[in-house]
C-alpha cells in the first residue's frame, strides 16, 4: 500500500458541535486537581435540543483556587445557586443543572507530540439563565 502522508494535517479535532450558544445541561461532573495541586470540577455540558441534541457542546471547568473563585461563583449563580454567605455543595449536585452556554473553538499544540487539538471552550462569562436558555429554545 502506498499512502501520500503529506496531505494528512497534524490536527485533532475533538469539537461535536459548531461554535455557538446552546441550551445545555450539565450530564457530568469530575473532580480532578490541577498541576499546582487545587481542587477541580470538570462540567460536562450536553445539548439539550435543537439540530445537535445529545451532543456533548464542551467540557468546562470549575477551579477552587483564589484565583479561580470568582468564575465559580458566577457560574454557580447563573445555575441557580444561592451565592452570598456559604455554601455546602457536592459536585455531583451540578448534574441536572441547566444553561444557555456559548462555546468558541480552541486551539492547542501538544508540546510533545505536535499534534494540534480543536476544541471548544466557554468564555469567562459565556453562561446565561436557563430561563433565556428556554427562551432562545422557544
Amino acid at each position: 500500500m502506498q499512502i501520500d502522508l503529506s496531505k494528512v494535517e497534524n490536527v485533532e479535532d475533538l469539537r461535536s458541535v459548531p461554535p455557538g450558544e446552546y441550551p445545555c445541561q450539565i450530564v457530568e461532573v469530575r473532580e480532578t486537581r490541577s498541576p499546582s495541586g487545587h481542587l477541580r470540577w470538570g462540567l460536562r455540558w450536553e445539548v439539550e435540543h435543537g439540530e445537535w441534541q445529545g451532543r456533548t457542546a464542551c467540557w468546562d471547568s470549575l477551579h477552587w483556587s483564589e484565583r479561580g473563585m470568582p468564575r465559580a461563583k458566577f457560574v454557580l449563580q447563573i445555575l441557580g445557586f444561592p451565592v452570598e454567605g456559604t455554601l455546602e455543595l457536592e459536585a455531583q449536585e451540578l448534574v441536572g443543572r441547566r444553561a444557555l452556554v456559548l462555546v468558541q473553538p480552541e486551539e492547542r499544540e501538544d508540546p510533545i507530540t505536535g499534534i494540534r487539538r480543536l476544541t471548544n471552550r466557554v468564555p469567562f462569562t459565556g453562561y446565561a439563565a436557563a430561563s433565556e436558555a428556554e427562551q432562545a429554545a422557544a
